[in-house]
Parts: structure tokens; sequence; C-alpha cells
């Protein structure tokens, strides 16, 4: 089995110090990346939030969960981030998505285009990027991306390229991650309310769920599948910390209930992926479970200091 990763997330803003401060607090517990994702919201920009953490750092690896192929040119990206990999030494991890968040599409005049249509242009998109971090020159003739007889500079310091990281909740993005990423992050489906945002679907975070999207990965994957890394996050709501997960579990089942309007079991929230709730031992003995039941060795943590002594027991082994 492969060994735990954790990883933490740069949620809120901070000055310079701040972050130095945050990112030196992580590596020091043991977690093994800090991640940002990649929204038009309140929040910093990547490339340079993650280079002042890494610049902070010695071991803490740095990347995205994930950038919005949508918002950029990948050829152009190609150079930041092999620029990024250079600068901390070779530990960037690249997290690359179609985009989901209509809003924030509609509000700089990016059409939000069908979500197969999406899909191929990240597929283009992680085309064009290995074609840049390779050592030779490249063209490249797609539907969204022209690429003619180009050598990018710089080259990123990991060969072939750093480790890059697709996730998605359904078969289509899952078949790309399998075929083309080095770690996969099971995620939910997600449906649209009247207004167009998006919902959760909340059959999708169960254990069967979950072990129906490894199956398509693994089939996708063929002989490539035992080299990749599998990732799960709390997407079924914040982890808690409680001695009472009973009551708190069902007490989620209710909140989705409200939230979906679909009744999960309060076994389906407690033995989902994507939900965690519990004692500190209750917590790492799922992840222990997890791991050896599903394969799943990498975990995004909602709180980096309440869940600390998890990551202390867990981290490499």
């Amino acid at each position: 089995m492969r060994p735990f990763r954790f990883l933490t997330v740069v949620g809120e803003q901070h000055d310079g110090p701040g972050l130095a401060a945050f990112a030196r607090r992580a590596e020091s517990i043991g977690y093994s990346a800090l991640v940002i994702p990649d929204h038009l919201v309140a929040q910093y920009a990547p490339v340079p939030l993650l280079a002042a953490a890494a610049a902070a750092t010695e071991r803490l690896r740095v990347g995205t969960f994930v950038f919005n192929t949508n918002l950029r040119h990948p050829a152009v990206l190609a150079q930041e981030l092999a620029t990024l990999d250079r600068l901390s030494g070779g530990r960037l991890e690249i997290g690359f998505g179609a985009g989901w968040n209509k809003p924030e599409h509609d509000a700089i005049g990016i059409p939000f285009e069908p979500v197969a249509t999406r899909v191929a242009r990240l597929t283009e998109a992680i085309r064009v990027l290995k074609g840049c971090f390779a050592d030779e020159r490249f063209t490249f003739a797609g539907e969204h991306y022209t690429i003619t007889d180009y050598d990018a500079q710089p080259k990123p310091v990991q060969r072939p390229h750093p480790p890059i990281f697709v996730g998605g909740g359904g078969r289509r993005l899952l078949t790309l991650a399998a075929r083309e990423a080095g770690i996969v992050g099971l995620a939910p489906r997600l449906g649209r309310n009247e207004q167009g945002l998006p919902t959760l679907d909340a059959p999708s975070i169960t254990l069967a769920a979950t072990e129906e999207k490894i199956g398509w990965i693994r089939e996708a994957a063929g002989d490539r599948f035992a080299e990749l890394e599998l990732n799960s996050y709390p997407t079924g709501g914040p982890m808690v910390l409680t001695h009472d997960a009973r009551g708190e579990t069902r007490r989620r089942a209710d909140q989705l209930r409200e939230r979906t309007g679909v009744e999960l079991t309060a076994e389906e929230i407690a033995e989902s992926p994507h939900v965690f709730i519990g004692s500190i031992r209750e917590l790492t003995r799922k992840f222990v479970d997890l791991r050896e039941r599903l394969g799943i060795s990498s975990f995004l943590l909602d709180d980096m200091e309440t869940f600390a002594p998890i990551v202390e027991e867990l981290a490499g082994r």
C-alpha cells in the first residue's frame, strides 16, 4: 500500500509573515502539501501564494486543488509552473480541472460550456502542458489549442513533469484522470439547481458509489493503476471532531437531506469516504480502513490544527 499523505488548504488570506508561519507549521506537523483552490473570489492568486509558501519551507510540497483550465492558456501556465517547480527545488504538484462554477465564468464573460466541451478542453490542456515540460520542441493541433514547433522554457526540475492531479465524480473525468494523471481525486458528482448553481449529488459520496468510481479508474488505467495515488476530501460537509459520532452523523444526514432532498442513512454517512466525523482515534481508524479497503492513501483535511494528531501518527506510514 502507498504511504499516507495529508494535504492542508490555505482557506483564508494571510499577510506574508502569516502565510510563512502557516506553511512552516504545516511542514512541522507532517503535512505533505499545502494547496489552494483556483477561483475568482476573495482569495489570493495561486502561483504567487505557492511561491511564497515554498520559499518559507524546506520539504513541504505546494499545489493547486485545482486550476480552472478555462481561465488560462496551458502554454502560458506551463511557464509559470515550471518556474515555480524550479524555485521550489522540485516541490510542485499540479491540480487541474475543467471548471465547475458557472457564476465566476459569467462574471468575466468566459462561456461556461457543456461538460463534454470542458473535459475535451482539459484533455488538450494536459497534453499541451506535458508537451511544454518535455525536452524537445513540440507541435499540437487540437480543437481548442494549436502549438507550432514550440520549445517551452524553463523546464521543471521534476521529470518528465511534476505530479498531475485530476479529480472528478463522473466516468468521463475519472477516465481522463486514470489515463493522464498520477494522482486521481475522488469527488462527488454535481447537479444544478434552478438558478444554475452547483449542487451536491448526495448518493455519489457513498462508499458504494466510490467503489464504482474506483472500478472505472482501474478499467481505464489498465497496467498503470498500481502507480496511481487515490485522493479523497470532505465534500460531505466539514470534518467534525467529537466523541458523539453517532449523534453528529444523524445531524449530518438531516443537513444533507435539507440541502439536497436526498435521504442517506446514518450508516451511509458514517462509512462515506467523503465524511469524517468522530474522535481522533475513530478518524485515524477510518483513514486506515479506507486505505485497506479502497486503496485511498491521500487525504485533504479541512482544519490543519484540529486534526494534527492524525497526521503526526499516520503521515508517511
